[in-house]
């Protein structure tokens, strides 16, 4: 198959410990925005008991309120029933401490971009965690296989990288590790059709294929503006009506967060070493001004400014 194309040659060499495929809860590290759509996702769709673990208590109360309003406002617009809405709220858990993680049957991570943090917590899961049990994670940039070297159990990590908004977006990508074994890949794809999900598979190279794609092209955007080329307003409307994608690059790139593009475009410069994924220096300016986008009330376009002022 298609599928056992991009690791035959490298599982070999991998023990084929038993995998944990009887799957009844999922551990989710990580309680922001993506950790609580995968919860909410896998408790909806998947009928799954769901532990959520964040070392930040008030983080966790703000996430575990958000899951009550998102529940809320899906009934409300008859998506779903009050039964299901109450079931679904009623598997989700959380916590502050990973060591609960041990009655975890499959783990995904979402913590933030950040190396050094998604280290600690893939080092402490492996001690926690039972031997047959998946570590997936969420990583946008990071390499799958580096993940799993920080662990003993390197057969069985995986990339399963959500879209924002989770609940929403209908796209999980796969990414094996190149020692990952067949038995967790096919585990990983059966759990996220569980989750009404479609899946698409990816090599283990920077980018994978959604940011791959998507970064280039709003950097490219970001260029024309910084050349002088096109308004930002004709930019987006050229790619909007031309080619028939819900919103333009450059309001794309406000609601993503320009931290988060030029970032994203740092890694596809340094992992690829093609001049072609250079980021445009605007990005570099635009950051350095806390023009982050619409969480910050600027970016491209102006916003209403968020709540709490910008400067702690």
């Amino acid at each position: 198959t298609m599928s056992s194309v991009l690791w035959k040659q490298c599982s070999r060499r991998f023990t084929n410990a038993a995998v944990r495929s009887n799957v009844s809860t999922i551990g989710v590290v990580g309680g922001g925005q993506m950790g609580m759509g995968i919860a909410i996702t896998s408790a909806l769709y998947a009928n799954k008991q769901v532990l959520v673990m964040d070392s930040n208590q008030a983080a966790l109360d703000k996430s575990m309120s958000f899951a009550q309003t998102w529940f809320d406002g899906q009934v409300k617009r008859s998506k779903v029933s009050d039964t299901e809405a109450t079931k679904a709220l009623g598997n989700i858990r959380g916590t502050t401490e990973l060591q609960q993680f041990v009655e975890a049957d499959y783990v995904i991570e979402a913590v933030t971009e950040n190396e050094a943090v998604k280290r600690s917590v893939f080092e402490a899961l492996d001690k926690i965690c039972a031997r047959d049990v998946i570590l997936a994670s969420n990583t946008s940039s990071i390499p799958i296989t580096r993940i799993a070297s920080w662990t003993t159990r390197a057969a069985q990590v995986c990339g399963m990288h959500f879209m924002n908004p989770v609940p929403v977006m209908k796209l999980v990508e796969i990414i094996p590790a190149i020692t990952t074994n067949e038995e967790t890949l096919n585990i990983v794809i059966e759990l996220a059709k569980q989750m009404g999900k479609e899946t698409s598979l990816s090599k283990d190279v920077p980018g994978f294929i959604a940011n791959r794609i998507l970064m280039p092209y709003i950097n490219e955007a970001v260029f024309c503006l910084n050349d002088g080329i096109a308004s930002k307003e004709d930019i987006d409307k050229t790619m909007k009506l031309g080619t028939n994608v819900p919103m333009g690059p450059l309001t794309l790139a406000d609601f993503i967060g320009i931290d988060t593009c030029l970032y994203i475009q740092e890694v596809l410069y340094k992992g690829l070493g093609d001049s072609k994924y250079r980021p445009c220096p605007l990005l570099y300016r635009m950051v350095e001004a806390g023009w982050l986008g619409k969480k910050t009330g600027k970016g491209f376009y102006d916003y209403d400014a968020p709540k709490k002022s910008e400067k702690k």
